[in-house]
């Protein structure tokens, strides 16, 4: 549990954002989850990164994992919409270091990939915690990802073209498997430490010369 000077500080922060903003939050947060986070790996067009993590605040994927070690970008502020403000982006510097990440924190490494063996979209476990790696439209996955990956996700296509773009691979995916976790039974949520960090997180990203107001509630102290 979160020691009483968290939720002290949370009480003090709230002084300063509106009743509806707080009732705001607390709702999202009623819909967010870690139960899924995804990950894409060296993506080079910077409008992609910035749409898959603004599919996943759309649909309450708290985790962004983005393997930059081929191209090290910053986040297009204009396409994510400010999605980057209340989406949690884990940057790493190779994909050994982000599987390895996951793994220890439980997930599953899923794959997404036009495989013939790959498990299809429909028929995806969303039972266990699972980590969905995305890769480039071209390139798709690294070798290493599709090594020490535990299983593997397909979305059906009945036309011509193979392959989808990244961006919309990952809102086809996520909107699928969240909707699905949603009507389950499955303890999906965050927990209650995890929910009093993004209150105290998404406050402070609300209010001005915060850290002027942080200064004062650590003066009265």
């Amino acid at each position: 549990m979160k020691n009483t000077s968290d939720i002290q500080y949370l009480n003090y922060l709230e002084e300063f954002i509106t009743e509806n903003r707080k009732e705001t939050f607390l709702n999202i947060l009623q819909t967010r989850t870690k139960h899924f986070t995804v990950a894409i790996e060296d993506v080079f067009q910077l409008h992609n990164t910035s749409a898959v993590m603004r599919t996943c605040e759309v649909f309450g994927v708290q985790e962004l994992n983005v393997i930059e070690e081929k191209y090290g970008k910053r986040i297009d502020k204009e396409i994510a919409l400010g999605a980057q403000k209340w989406v949690d982006v884990k940057r790493y510097a190779s994909a050994s270091e982000c599987i390895d990440n996951l793994k220890a924190k439980g997930y599953r490494i899923i794959a997404t990939t036009p495989h013939e063996n790959s498990c299809m979209l429909d028929e995806f476990d969303i039972t266990q915690p699972a980590a969905i790696f995305f890769g480039t439209e071209k390139n798709g996955l690294s070798e290493e990802v599709m090594q020490k990956a535990d299983g593997f996700l397909k979305i059906p296509m009945v036309g011509f073209t193979e392959s989808l773009n990244i961006s919309s691979s990952a809102a086809i995916v996520i909107q699928d498997i969240t909707n699905r976790l949603r009507k389950s039974d499955i303890n999906w949520r965050l927990n209650d430490d995890e929910m009093l960090d993004k209150r105290i997180d998404w406050s402070r990203k609300s209010i001005k010369d915060i850290d002027f107001i942080t200064q004062k509630y650590l003066d009265q102290k």
